[in-house]
């Protein structure tokens, strides 16, 4: 099956299903799982931080970091294309009774600060208090620059807010800068990774933080029905998907643009190509086309879109150039 719908289709390596198969494990609750302590304890000195938490979602990491920053009444300032606001079932306002506030992305995915320090709330019992700044990197493909995310720690510094950092595909991120991750993370206090994207895990996220924001956010996944048990056959995929996976994100990168140029051969379809920074590119589909019957075409060829307008296309370690290629004349056929 070539799958184009999203890098969380990935499917453990072989590696990772032999560790899996043989990590060894105890009862995570308890903390007694050695596997994953390790991950945790690796993953926080990777990225210099002082612990790590790991959690069965990114959406739940999300939401377990909303929780341990902010109090009940807390608002947090975020985008209005921001995953943890408009795709994780408003869980901030459901569950931690956190008030989103969602500011207008720029076209490059930042968020302009004019508009943020617009939407601080003052200190006034009539307001939510305006507790955090939580930003995405990469969003939706794009990738926010360095010198932005010093500036949004210049930022909460200057509002005594706490910054937080949606890292879902931050390997991404640092792979299309061409940097060491702590490059990226260093502004933060609390960032995600997701290790079932494009790192290719089977499951799996990581909350990274200070020692006391991450035993707040162990007490919430706890209260959430998060703990886990012999999660050790999970964490050692993780740590796999961390430690061999990271380094060859340029690859997909590098077929995105490559399908990006290629659907531009298709009648119907329009992609621009300085637009595709990372994995994720989006294209322009004419509406005399339907979509459903090519979509339903194609999985009849074992190749699987989303369907949409721009309708999204996403690389991952289980597409190579060949499939594209596949695609392509199918897509052609099918047209």
């Amino acid at each position: 099956m070539i799958d184009f719908r999203s890098d969380t289709v990935t499917r453990p390596s072989p590696l990772m299903r032999q560790a899996m198969s043989q990590a060894l494990v105890g009862d995570d609750v308890y903390s007694d799982d050695p596997t994953v302590n390790d991950l945790e304890l690796f993953a926080a000195e990777r990225h210099g931080f002082e612990a790590a938490l790991f959690c069965s979602s990114g959406t739940q990491a999300n939401l377990l970091a909303l929780m341990a920053h902010c109090e009940r009444g807390d608002e947090y300032l975020c985008g209005q294309q921001a995953h943890n606001y408009k795709f994780e079932g408003g869980g901030a306002a459901v569950l931690g009774s956190i008030q989103p506030q969602p500011i207008e992305n720029a076209a490059d995915g930042t968020l302009p600060f004019e508009k943020l320090t617009a939407a601080i709330k003052p200190d006034d019992p009539h307001f939510a208090r305006t507790t955090l700044l939580s930003l995405e990197n990469t969003i939706n493909g794009k990738v926010l620059p360095l010198t932005y995310l010093q500036q949004a720690r210049e930022f909460v510094d200057q509002h005594n807010l706490k910054l937080h950092l949606d890292g879902a595909r931050v390997y991404n991120a640092a792979a299309a800068l061409n940097v060491d991750i702590t490059e990226i993370v260093k502004y933060f206090d609390s960032f995600t990774i997701c290790l079932s994207k494009g790192l290719g895990a089977p499951i799996g996220s990581l909350l990274l933080s200070d020692k006391a924001l991450i035993a707040r956010a162990r007490r919430w996944r706890k209260v959430l029905g998060g703990g886990m048990r012999q999660a050790g056959i999970i964490a050692a995929a993780g740590k796999i998907a961390l430690t061999e996976n990271t380094n060859r994100l340029v690859d997909d990168h590098s077929n995105a643009k490559y399908l990006a140029e290629q659907l531009n051969t298709v009648n119907g379809f329009e992609v621009n190509t300085n637009h595709v920074q990372t994995n994720i590119l989006f294209a322009k589909v004419d509406s005399k086309i339907d979509q459903t019957k090519l979509a339903t075409t194609l999985k009849s060829q074992n190749i699987l879109i989303s369907t949409g307008n721009p309708l999204r296309f996403v690389t991952h370690l289980d597409i190579t150039k060949d499939d594209i290629d596949i695609f392509i004349t199918a897509l052609k056929t099918a047209v």
